[in-house]
């Protein structure tokens, strides 16, 4: 039993070893992370996309309060392009409650200052199997 205990012991020993060696190996060098805002501002077309996701997120800080509690979980904010800005609904039911509201979330978005465009509602693609 004590060999047994003995084997054990060393082998787990020498595993150790092995990774602490691994630890203080020199690789490629790996630079320190950056904040995803750092990165989008250092890049011109990741700077552009920046503040599209800015205005998505903006717009849908909007008209959020017109949504019901329950619904707004369901809701997310989509792209925003020259032409107008883009709900997406987690389903088929959630797209027809915010066409009801579309009128309502148009008038929120005016009163904000957001200049008008299309307001358009599409249903998210499921990606399960």
């Amino acid at each position: 039993m004590t060999t047994q205990a003995g084997h054990y012991t060393e082998a787990m020993s020498s595993k150790r070893r092995i990774t602490s060696s691994l630890s203080k190996s020199s690789g490629p060098y790996v630079p320190d992370p950056q904040p995803l805002s750092q990165a989008l501002a250092q890049h011109q077309g990741l700077a552009r996309l920046g503040r599209l996701l800015h205005e998505s997120n903006r717009r849908m800080a909007v008209v959020e309060v017109a949504l019901p509690g329950a619904m707004r979980r369901f809701v997310r904010a989509g792209p925003v392009d020259e032409e107008g800005w883009t709900l997406l609904a987690a389903n088929a039911a959630v797209a027809t409650k915010l066409r009801h509201l579309h009128p309502r979330l148009l008038e929120l978005l005016a009163e904000a200052g957001i200049p008008p465009g299309e307001l358009r509602i599409r249903v998210l693609q499921s990606t399960g199997g």
